[in-house]
């Protein structure tokens, strides 16, 4: 680590320190040529899979275009901030998770839809017609039939 203070790059670590639920390492350190102390926070960067759009483009993950599909989705619900938020760093951690270096928006989509399902199912419906770009009421149906029986069958 290069001293700020005299550009030498022999410093030592005196002390370290996790911080951020075990997300950042704050280390203090000291030049021993300058005798001056420092502190440096190390952190991972998390690197981000590139989105395969349905017609080939490739387009960065941007968790603000899920949380606005998913805002639509859960408008006038009874869904916490704090849900909405706990859903949308559970999306943004299991694609990180995933390990890839490109991801279709199809498993993007399917991971809105698992989430939405659990958090609310009437927003799991309305995102999953624009989603699945449902054309019948037959669709709807067929939706939340599944979703019933799915329900039917967790309670026996």
């Amino acid at each position: 680590m290069k001293c700020p203070f005299c550009g030498k790059t022999d410093t030592q670590v005196i002390d370290s320190r996790w911080q951020d639920e075990g997300r950042v390492i704050r280390r203090r350190r000291r030049c021993p040529d300058c005798e001056k102390r420092f502190t440096t926070f190390e952190r991972v960067e998390k690197v981000m899979p590139m989105v395969v759009k349905r017609d080939g483009r490739r387009i960065e993950f941007d968790l603000s275009k899920v949380e606005a599909s998913m805002s639509m989705a859960l408008r006038k619900r009874p869904v916490s901030t704090e849900a909405r938020e706990d859903a949308l760093l559970a999306i943004q951690d299991a694609v990180f998770n995933m390990g890839e270096k490109e991801i279709s928006t199809e498993v993007v989509g399917e991971l809105v839809m698992k989430i939405l399902k659990e958090l609310d199912q009437v927003a799991y419906v309305r995102f999953a017609s624009v989603y699945q770009s449902f054309e019948h009421i037959d669709e709807f149906v067929k939706a939340i039939s599944e979703m019933q029986a799915k329900s039917s069958a967790r309670k026996n």
